[in-house]
């Protein structure tokens, strides 16, 4: 049966990319104008162990630092906090030097004192940009957007529960009905703890994500063992379940962006809405890999079948210990 086939390609790309889940972790500016001129100035940058990014924000117009420049480490970032005089920040030229020598992206916010915001991302081709007058709905909407494909695109970690879900679903009628279950639960909880209505501490989260992958891995090896467990019969069920756990962990990564004030639900529906178009790239990949895999008449080895399972749910168990111990 074509959902139940290994996904051998697919597989590969994301357990060779998986040393780690969501390694894609952009860096952070937000400037939030206190009084006319004077900016609050939050700048988180990822770290690897001790090894901070070498990226420093630059204006091309007349800015000074005020006060002293306060640093700490949390949730593998480096933040600093300072002050930030500028008269005139409309119109200058932003530049993060140093992010094009990285494979890392960078967002902006900076917040003005009559409540319009300025959001921005920066990436290693394109590390500068100009401050406009006033930004549009359309340009934090576009960002957003762009923001969400990516972010589940870099999450493999919720890439291997959608893969999981494509192996132990039968037939194109269930599948559809498993991956809409999916997105309706993970858009109701990620809007949800974006706006503030739920508070769920994101260790345990993550924790119970990487679970959630291994339940529907060991799944899959009892289907294929002739005793069909709860998500070969009801894999809808299992993706609604679970997947109110992956939108809190899409909310987590949401909330270390940041949500532009002025512009929230347009933020929040279009960082869903590229989570979406994520998740649809990678299952249309997969179901492309399958249906050329039928082509080519390869036969797989009855003593690889279940090689897949195991690797994803070895992985994922891994992943539950690591978050474990880090609590």
């Amino acid at each position: 049966m074509l959902f139940r086939r290994l996904a051998w390609g697919a597989c590969c790309v994301l357990l060779a990319a998986a040393a780690q889940a969501h390694e894609v972790r952009p860096a952070y500016l937000e400037l939030t104008e206190r009084s006319t001129g004077e900016f609050g100035v939050l700048w988180k940058v990822p770290m690897r162990g001790d090894a901070r990014l070498s990226l420093t924000p630059a204006f091309s117009g007349h800015t000074e630092v005020r006060g002293p420049v306060r640093s700490q480490v949390a949730n593998g970032a480096s933040i600093q906090q300072w002050t930030l005089l500028a008269p005139e920040l409309r119109g200058q030229q932003l530049t993060l030097e140093g992010l094009d020598g990285t494979m890392t992206d960078a967002l902006v916010r900076i917040g003005f004192a009559d409540g319009t915001t300025w959001t921005q991302r920066l990436t290693p081709r394109a590390p500068t940009s100009g401050i406009p007058r006033r930004q549009t709905g359309w340009a934090v909407a576009w960002q957003y957007l762009l923001l969400g494909v990516e972010h589940i695109l870099g999450g493999v970690d919720h890439l291997l529960f959608v893969l999981a879900l494509l192996l132990v679903t039968v037939g194109g009628a269930q599948l559809v009905k498993t991956i809409t279950a999916f997105t309706v639960a993970h858009s109701i909880t990620l809007g949800l703890a974006a706006l503030g209505v739920v508070h769920v501490p994101a260790a345990p989260v993550e924790a119970v994500i990487a679970l959630s992958i291994v339940f529907v891995a060991a799944e899959i090896l009892r289907a294929r063992a002739g005793a069909p467990g709860l998500a070969s019969r009801a894999p809808w069920l299992i993706a609604f379940v679970f997947g109110l756990l992956h939108g809190f962990g899409f909310a987590g990564a949401l909330g270390a962006i940041g949500l532009p004030q002025s512009h929230i639900p347009t933020a929040l529906l279009f960082f869903n809405c590229g989570v979406e178009i994520g998740q649809l790239l990678f299952v249309c990949v997969v179901l492309g890999g399958l249906r050329l895999l039928r082509g080519l008449h390869w036969r797989i080895p009855r003593v690889a079948a279940n090689v897949p399972a195991y690797a994803i749910g070895g992985l994922a168990m891994c992943w539950f210990m690591q978050r474990v111990a880090s609590f």
